[in-house]
């Protein structure tokens, strides 16, 4: 298998993802050192910035990620990271389990990145946590640079 597909993500299937991909944001930034309450907090201003009825603001793409025997591995979601700016933002990616190590992630970027591109994107950028250094690895093999560096020293 080489090919990997974008295909904009069925708005049936919109809700179920959003509920999924945000409770794994929630856990994510909880992993990261967060309070339950400050992640959720976090997660509500994302759904009320960039899904304030429910559906992604018309400027950003939510797509699914497809192999070559059309079966969806994963998805992706990009757009600018404030209405009408060239900065764009990588706000979601994800390979499911079983499907990685095989160059969907890169693959799926690389055409985002194309599609950002096409829509007048000067920039895209992108959050990955301290602890995921698989992505951290692919990204810096993307060209993405470090802009900016948070670090937490526990105390308890």
């Amino acid at each position: 298998m080489t090919g990997t597909r974008l295909v904009p993500m069925p708005a049936s299937a919109i809700p179920a993802w959003l509920d999924r991909t945000m409770a794994e944001y929630v856990e994510s930034r909880v992993r990261a050192g967060e309070s339950r309450e400050q992640a959720e907090a976090n997660q509500q201003r994302s759904l009320d910035q960039w899904f304030p009825d429910g559906a992604p603001l018309p400027e950003h793409f939510v797509w699914d990620v497809v192999d070559d025997d059309d079966a969806v591995v994963g998805y992706l979601w990009i757009g600018p990271f404030s209405a009408g700016s060239t900065e764009w933002w990588v706000f979601d990616v994800e390979v499911d389990e079983e499907h990685r190590r095989r160059g969907h992630a890169r693959r799926a970027i690389e055409a985002g990145h194309r599609v950002a591109r096409e829509n007048g994107a000067t920039s895209i950028g992108l959050n990955v946590f301290g602890y995921n250094t698989g992505a951290q690895d692919l990204y810096a093999a993307l060209g993405y640079r470090v802009t900016a560096t948070q670090m937490q020293l526990p105390l308890t």
